[in-house]
């Protein structure tokens, strides 16, 4: 069984004979997640899969075998909640309460896409979304995480959490001054509300923490 232990840097052009002729495999969201996975190639060969800790393949990245033979990553369809909106206002509003429940969301120019809840598809129809379930690859945003690379809007996004997060630490990290006005009427120990809660339990096949499946929305019903 061959061992696949790299990924190559996605910003490197390969040649595109090398990249049609590399075997592909297809995989689910949950397993892109995953840095330690047996998996099949398309063409029935059996590989596992050792890459670095926190590593979320997505679709189209190249892997490189231990004996130098090229892998292609393909995102496999899946079931699927494809959110539209007849406004931008209530597009933004659905993401933020998707936000607010920790689910993983691919954000389009036009569309949200998340992993099928018929829970979720109620809330998102009564603020106003069109909601379908389909079957389509789904790729949710990664980069603000540190897990995966950027990729077209994912630079954007990751700019911008950078930002949200240096305010947050310079107000809530650690390791900063507590001189604050004794009024202010609550404590600073535990940080942001949520992430007390996020220290434990998360050892799951070396899951990337963007993929969010251990913050489960039902929780927060």
């Amino acid at each position: 069984m061959r061992t696949i232990d790299k990924r190559i840097d996605p910003h490197i052009k390969l040649a595109a004979v090398l990249v049609k002729r590399a075997p592909t495999l297809t995989l689910a969201f949950d397993a892109r997640c995953k840095s330690r996975l047996a998996a099949t190639l398309d063409n029935g060969e059996e590989v596992a899969l050792l890459l670095p800790r926190g590593t979320v393949l997505r679709d189209g990245d190249i892997l490189v075998a231990q004996d130098g033979g090229l892998v292609r990553v393909m995102a496999a369809a899946e079931d699927v909640l494809y959110v539209r909106a007849p406004d931008r206002l209530t597009l933004t509003r659905a993401a933020y309460h998707l936000g607010n429940r920790h689910t993983p969301v691919e954000v389009g120019d036009d569309y949200l896409k998340l992993e099928f809840d018929p829970v979720l598809a109620d809330m998102l129809k009564r603020l106003g979304a069109i909601v379908d379930q389909v079957s389509m690859p789904f790729q949710p945003e990664t980069g603000a995480y540190g897990g995966g690379h950027k990729h077209g809007h994912d630079e954007t996004f990751a700019e911008d959490y950078a930002i949200a997060q240096q305010v947050f630490d310079e107000h809530h990290g650690h390791g900063h001054s507590h001189d604050h006005d004794p009024d202010h009427g609550h404590s600073h120990a535990h940080g942001h509300p949520h992430e007390h809660k996020h220290d434990h339990a998360h050892d799951h096949d070396d899951c990337d923490p963007s993929c969010g499946h251990t913050h489960h929305h039902h929780a927060h019903r």
